[in-house]
């Protein structure tokens, strides 16, 4: 008899891409194969964000779409699983009586027994209010299950240094879906580390809601990631070192230091503005100032060499006047991002900033705001990427282009988008690291020539692919 087979569709951020690798690596484990054809799986699975409204409405049409499809395919189940299904999890059900399983982020693994079990019993949901610590910890079993992993590529991977966060930020929804921050061991995160280094993997990006308070927990003083940075970017066969997110009001020296000095550490730092408003960073609770926030950035730039900024930006927040707008475009104009993820104010239930209403900005009103910062964003941005033409750029290659197979793309320490043509017409392995040299600029990403393969991927275990 075939394997069953599944197929997992992430909304989300890159949290919930990780949690999606995990979740695909516990249904391996559990005899099922990943499939590419969401039409013929016999398990599709969600895992869902909450955390904007555009990523709730795209879910739940996608679910919709899945009812006529299960109604021909009885045998078929479909699991729910992340942030939104923490949130609202009898809502879902109630909303797609289709659904066979509903599961939140505590209990992530736990997903193919509660697929027997629907099977078995019918539908369930299961939605636990914190974590198992005996059954995630005993025996290394965070460790174990993200080694578990099944990744998109061999040479890269994320590795989830903290769950939870325990800011209050008013827009932000995560502290009641993911819980308090709870740190990993420091130990288990560099064996971590090390056996992905022995699989392969060369590039680490570390994951947490708020990396920079890392450990704090766990000394009850001090965070600790400067000091994971830097035992991170010792281990041999790891050349790139990234993390997401830090936040502005914990960006410490020593975590500056330690990225200057920890040559592994790639110089790109993704630092969240939000707004450029003191009034409005206030009542989002954010705990900087604007003036706070850019003497921290330029701290940065002094101490970490030709290093890349990108940030996040609200526009509407409830209560936004003009004014406070044009501070954010003069603190946009001055931090001279090398790009921008701009987001229109998006109410999340349950969060301080939905219990804003009567302050809610005109829908019209934020578009043209959008517009503006757009502009300035971009400005910036084509700026700054073309003073790089003439560079020669180390590019780590992720394979063609999604556009042109006969073009190369890839990524520098700075995080920026390479397109380059091998005169050869032979594509680089991805993974391979290579000399680029910058020919061109646009505003999302440069264009280049090769000039040589510097070293080339050397997989020890291959690493199956996940269906998204």
């Amino acid at each position: 008899m075939a394997p069953r087979t599944f197929y997992i569709r992430t909304f989300g951020c890159q949290m919930n891409e990780h949690d999606s690798e995990r979740l695909a690596g516990s249904l391996v484990a559990d005899g099922l194969v990943a499939t590419d054809d969401m039409e013929t799986a016999d398990v599709v699975v969600f895992n869902t964000c909450c955390i904007r409204e555009n990523a709730d409405n795209k879910f739940y049409g996608h679910l919709g779409n899945l009812k006529t499809l299960r109604e021909s395919r009885p045998d078929m189940q479909i699991a729910v699983g992340g942030c939104l299904a923490q949130m609202d999890g009898e809502e879902i059900r109630r909303r797609a009586g289709h659904v066979d399983v509903v599961f939140g982020t505590h209990n992530l693994t736990r997903a193919p027994a509660l697929l027997r079990q629907a099977a078995a019993a019918g539908p369930v949901v299961e939605i636990l209010d914190e974590a198992l610590p005996d059954e995630q910890a005993a025996n290394g079993g965070q460790l174990v299950a993200a080694l578990a992993a099944e990744r998109d590529v061999p040479y890269s991977a994320w590795v989830n240094i903290q769950m939870g966060c325990d800011n209050s930020c008013a827009y932000c929804i995560v502290p009641a879906v993911r819980g308090g921050e709870v740190s990993r061991p420091m130990d288990e995160l560099v064996a971590e580390v090390g056996s992905l280094a022995g699989r392969g993997v060369t590039e680490v990006t570390l994951l947490g809601q708020n990396v920079n308070s890392y450990g704090r927990d766990i000394t009850r003083r001090r965070p600790l990631f400067a000091d994971l940075l830097r035992q991170v970017g010792a281990v041999e066969g790891i050349r790139r070192v990234r993390f997401t997110s830090p936040h502005p009001k914990d960006l410490r020296p020593e975590t500056i230091a330690a990225m200057a000095e920890t040559e592994a550490v790639c110089n790109h730092l993704h630092l969240p503005l939000q707004s450029g408003s003191d009034a409005v960073l206030s009542a989002m609770r954010r705990g900087y100032s604007a003036e706070r926030y850019l003497e921290r950035l330029a701290a940065a730039r002094a101490a970490i060499d030709d290093l890349a900024v990108t940030t996040d930006i609200i526009v509407g927040f409830p209560g936004e006047t003009d004014e406070d707008f044009e501070q954010t475009l003069a603190v946009a104009a001055e931090a001279a991002y090398d790009s921008a993820y701009t987001f229109i104010f998006s109410p999340r239930p349950g969060t301080r900033a939905a219990a804003m209403e009567d302050r809610f900005v005109d829908a019209e009103v934020i578009a043209e705001r959008f517009e503006r910062l757009r502009v300035v964003v971009e400005r910036t941005a084509d700026h700054r990427h073309r003073a790089r033409i003439g560079r020669v750029e180390e590019v780590m290659v992720e394979g063609p282009s999604k556009r042109d197979p006969a073009v190369a793309t890839g990524r520098t320490s700075q995080n920026k988008l390479v397109h380059f043509v091998p005169p050869d017409g032979r594509l680089p392995a991805p993974g391979s690291y290579a000399d680029v040299e910058v020919t061109g600029a646009a505003r999302h990403h440069l264009t280049g020539r090769l000039l040589a393969v510097t070293s080339r991927p050397s997989h020890r275990v291959r690493i199956p692919v996940t269906a998204r």
